[in-house]
């Protein structure tokens, strides 16, 4: 789905949103900064702002200074961008939950939920790094190992084919 272009309510709390223009990733997306702080993503645009290296000082400078009213979660949201029912669904490693379009694919996350997907995500992100990282030394180990038997086999051949020659042809 594109960008929307019209004036949202909030789900959450009902307020109207504010769009705000995330250069980097050149899309609008629509945040609650009169109401509860909830944000509102298009169909995927959430994943261009999930990751700790992708950028987010826009949606920081919005809220910076700004308290939140923490916002009803029990009933069904309902899509401010096509008024479908929306459901729960767990996000980073089930700490959050965040609301899903299944109609147009929009998201909604209450007021800091981003900032804890994105922690989550560098939390998985090292210990993906120092798996990797242990697979590979352990790899590099039986590697190495392998290329000092090939070096003994090697060894033992050319002792074998010298001591021939000299027996034979000296």
């Amino acid at each position: 789905m594109a960008d929307n272009r019209i004036n949202l309510k909030c789900p959450a709390c009902g307020k109207q949103m504010t769009k705000l223009y995330m250069q980097e990733a050149g899309v609008n997306i629509d945040i609650c900064l009169d109401g509860c702080g909830g944000i509102y993503f298009d169909n995927r645009e959430l994943e261009k702002f999930d990751e700790s290296h992708e950028k987010i000082d826009e949606i920081m400078a919005a809220i910076e200074g700004k308290h939140f009213e923490p916002a009803e979660d029990k009933e069904v949201r309902i899509c401010p961008a096509c008024e479908a029912p929306m459901a729960k669904m767990g996000a980073a490693n089930g700490t959050v939950q965040i609301d899903v379009c299944h109609s147009c694919g929009g998201k909604f996350l209450d007021n800091s939920e981003l900032q804890t997907i994105r922690e989550t995500a560098t939390k998985s992100d090292s210990k993906a790094e120092m798996l990797l990282e242990i697979m590979y030394e352990e790899n590099m180990r039986d590697v190495v190992q392998v290329q000092s038997k090939k070096s003994i086999a090697r060894e033992k051949r050319i002792g074998f084919f010298r001591d021939l020659a000299t027996k034979y042809f000296t």
